[in-house]
């Protein structure tokens, strides 16, 4: 089954975010605290990945062109209010935390990165799911520290985290019919990097030092499919 892995990876998410839950009352300074750890943690994990890469042009030119496209759409937007709406269904105006931050941020951290789309690939192309119940656990525990921090906003991230994991396991299934494995092995390298790169901007706007619109930055994702294709050609 292609989304067993990414089915047991979506329940880890949600039983850590419900865990969480339980934990919210703890006092502020040890929730603040808690968050810079968690944003110097994903920015050592951003890190790691934006330096895979072995073409830092096509990396360059994915932001820039996802960038563009994320600002003329107004992805950022969009998926506020997304979260807001959710938000609006089950919080009141009195509650001290972010639906829509949760959500957002969420959604990120679980979406964005090699595990995501390297395990989904396995799921899909050779049946092995070990990387996505391994990513699920994980998952799990952070979801966990997440919700203390931000709210149950974090819980809906696993939505879309369900649905970008089983859409690549899978159109996986078909994908070697389509694609040489070199063409795949090299993008899933510079796709790792542009998606390393929006990790480290999710732990900079953890920690607060800046407020960059990641997403309007997630076009990139899929720019790059263009951009690498391109760079094949020349």
């Amino acid at each position: 089954m292609a989304l067993y892995g990414t089915l047991i990876n979506g329940a880890c998410i949600i039983v850590g975010s419900l865990l969480g839950l339980f934990f919210s009352k703890i006092p502020e300074r040890y929730k603040e605290t808690v968050m810079h750890g968690i944003g110097l943690a994903v920015i050592l994990i951003g890190l790691q990945m934006a330096f895979s890469t072995e073409t830092i042009i096509v990396v360059l030119l994915s932001l820039l062109t996802g960038a563009i496209i994320g600002e003329f759409v107004h992805v950022e937007e969009g998926l506020n209010r997304l979260g807001a709406w959710i938000g609006g269904k089950f919080t009141t105006k009195n509650e001290n935390f972010s639906v829509a931050q949760g959500f957002i941020t969420a959604s990120l951290i679980f979406g964005i990165g090699a595990m995501s789309v390297i395990g989904a690939l396995d799921s899909g192309i050779r049946g092995d799911h070990g990387i996505l119940i391994t990513k699920g656990i994980i998952d799990g525990f952070v979801a966990l520290v997440l919700t203390t921090t931000l709210g149950f906003g974090v819980v809906f991230s696993v939505i879309p985290v369900v649905l970008y994991q089983g859409t690549i396991a899978l159109l996986a299934t078909q994908i070697t019919k389509w694609l040489p494995e070199s063409f795949l092995n090299g993008f899933i390298v510079e796709l790792t990097a542009v998606g390393g790169l929006l990790i480290v901007a999710i732990g900079l706007n953890l920690l607060k030092l800046t407020q960059i619109r990641i997403g309007n930055l997630l076009p990139s994702l899929l720019t790059i499919i263009l951009v690498y294709y391109i760079y094949q050609l020349i």
